[in-house]
């Protein structure tokens, strides 16, 4: 084993740290360029404006493209203390806690892969920072990187922790895509019980579960009428969000109704969804088994992501995990082709806008605006074989190993 010289490590940080900083200072530089307007920022600012107001936040329709509100009531009050601030002081710090977050990102990805190198954490954000998905959520404010970070702390996690299932049960609560992280520790806990094995997982579902509940009740106890529009009719609406066959839509039902020219893809998307819901669920829990927690993760959100009805292509900020674990276990040639996907921009080669072109897309169109889609898919096929494959690790594996021998 090669030891590196403290020396080494203290030459190489510095560098790789003003590295990032030249990159995130050229994003933003770009940013500004653009005249990004941060169009989800300033619904997300609205829907606080809604709340301290006491108007009807699902009936709101804000900023010149008239969107609507779409997350539950717990995340209009989180974004209250938005209203406090003007329109340049807002974006500046949307901006500036959106880059925080990437690099959080990274760390706690690298973290669950047991990669601790703190100048890789620079390295890594200085060039992920440029990827579509990334980019697309600072151009839009959105929050994908928070709720990312939310999910990857809670699983970072020592079992038994007392905060165990927080995160995750939050990110829940603003974004309900982030359940299905709860959904698989409850899984491989029910699986590991029916295999006679102890384990922390089910306790951890419970903490998410709890968290989740609470969050959700103190929506409910501030904003009742909203909770009921929300919880019985809002959520069960997915034209809310955005039609279906948008470009930008790279979830499952977004590729499908491409496919068919139609705005509806119907019982033919539900067959898919339900197949890989299935499937990628099955190898993040035999990952979650064995120990190989990041496996597990970034097959838990992949699946997410793909299951959904509309998965924006910021949504999609989980490459960076994907594409780190990837290279981490040696698949380069897989590494190197989802990162080119994601940094192409290709989706957005294809006519897209008003007057829905995305319904009549030829072959290649249809194969540029459906990439997320298959490198998600094909990534859950290459995790399947790969846990499979490896050796189990993890010391709820280990503590498993050592019970059958004693």
């Amino acid at each position: 084993m090669t030891v590196i010289a403290p020396s080494a490590v203290s030459r190489r940080l510095p560098v790789a740290l003003t590295v990032c900083l030249v990159s995130f200072t050229a994003f933003w530089i770009a940013q500004r360029v653009a005249h990004v307007t941060m169009l989800d920022l300033m619904v997300y600012r609205a829907e606080g404006a809604t709340v301290r107001a006491g108007g009807d936040l699902y009936a709101l329709r804000a900023t010149s493209a008239q969107l609507p509100a779409t997350y539950p009531p717990f995340a209009a009050l989180l974004f209250t203390p938005l209203t406090l601030l003007d329109t340049g002081a807002l974006r500046a710090l949307a901006t500036a806690g959106n880059l925080a977050l990437l690099v959080a990102l990274v760390r706690l990805s690298l973290r669950l892969m047991g990669h601790t190198r703190v100048e890789t954490v620079w390295w890594v954000s200085a060039a992920a920072v440029w990827c579509e998905p990334v980019w697309t959520t600072l151009r839009y404010g959105q929050i994908n990187l928070l709720l990312a970070v939310l999910v990857l702390w809670d699983l970072s996690r020592r079992p038994g922790d007392r905060l165990a299932g927080l995160g995750i049960g939050l990110a829940a609560a603003v974004k309900l895509t982030p359940a299905l992280f709860a959904v698989l520790l409850l899984v491989t806990g029910l699986v590991a019980r029916a295999r006679r094995r102890d384990g922390p997982w089910l306790r951890h579902a419970l903490g998410a579960a709890g968290a989740f509940a609470g969050a959700t009740l103190l929506g409910a106890a501030v904003l009742p009428y909203d909770s009921w529009q929300f919880w019985t009719d809002a959520v069960f609406r997915a034209s809310r969000v955005g039609k279906a066959e948008e470009t930008a839509n790279q979830a499952l039902r977004g590729v499908v109704a491409r496919l068919l020219h139609t705005p509806e893809p119907g019982a033919l998307w539900a067959a898919v969804a339900l197949v890989v819901a299935a499937g990628g669920l099955a190898v993040a829990v035999r990952a979650e088994l064995r120990g190989e927690r990041a496996w597990a993760a970034a097959c838990c959100a992949v699946t997410a992501l793909l299951v959904s009805p509309v998965s924006w292509s910021h949504h999609w900020v989980w490459c960076v995990p994907v594409v780190l674990l990837l290279a981490a276990h040696g698949h380069r040639v897989a590494a190197g082709a989802t990162l080119l996907v994601f940094c192409s921009y290709a989706l957005w080669w294809v006519p897209h806008g008003p007057g829905r072109p995305e319904l009549h897309q030829g072959a290649a169109e249809l194969t540029l605006s459906a990439l997320y889609a298959a490198a998600g898919c094909l990534f859950l096929g290459l995790a399947g074989a790969a846990v499979s494959a490896g050796p189990a690790v993890g010391k709820e594996v280990r503590r498993s190993r050592t019970s059958r021998t004693a």
